[in-house]
């Protein structure tokens, strides 16, 4: 059936779609090559002491960084402004895709004790713990340093590239382990 009368019959557009449809059918069979996703890790690791965040799958260390951390490492988190990052069992709760730093993936804290402990002190526990990024708009020489200082107000930081990664390994609701 020529073209014309296709397009008569069924409308230009409806026509050119079967026309192309029926050539890419007479071209022969077609590769297509799927990007395999990654796989979702099991938990995460945070060693505060080592400066380093581990990604474990089966048991078994699948990406580890350099971290910096607090700039008030020692010791768990007990308030607000105190620097520290927390210690203990929490996990990963959301993704802030803009934040003041490149990707975000927060972080359960404060949990339930950290608040009870915070209410019996009449003080209050803090909020917005993050594995992030470095700042938006920071030089190269200043991510270059990274992470050699402790500079955060009490969140996980690792490099860009990394916490690309992670944002792509990490699901919400993965365990988070940090330990002193």
């Amino acid at each position: 059936m020529p073209f014309k009368r296709i397009a008569g019959r069924f409308g230009a557009a409806l026509a050119f779609f079967m026309v192309v449809t029926a050539l890419a059918a007479c071209s022969g069979p077609r590769t297509v090559t799927l990007v395999p996703q990654p796989e979702p890790v099991d938990y995460v690791l945070v060693e505060k002491g080592a400066r380093a965040l581990y990604l474990i799958r089966d048991g078994q260390v699948v990406h580890s960084y350099r971290i910096a951390l607090g700039r008030n490492p020692i010791g768990p988190k007990q308030q607000e402004g105190d620097g520290r990052t927390p210690e203990g069992l929490y996990y990963v709760d959301g993704r802030k895709p803009n934040s003041r730093y490149h990707l975000s993936r927060h972080i359960s804290y404060p949990g339930p004790d950290d608040r009870a402990r915070a209410q019996a002190l009449g003080i209050d526990p803090g909020q917005d713990i993050m594995i992030h990024g470095l700042p938006n708009g920071i030089s190269a020489a200043e991510a270059a340093r990274h992470p050699e200082v402790d500079w955060t107000d009490g969140c996980i930081a690792v490099t860009n590239r990394e916490i690309e990664e992670i944002w792509r390994l990490v699901a919400d609701g993965t365990l988070v382990m940090i330990r002193p």
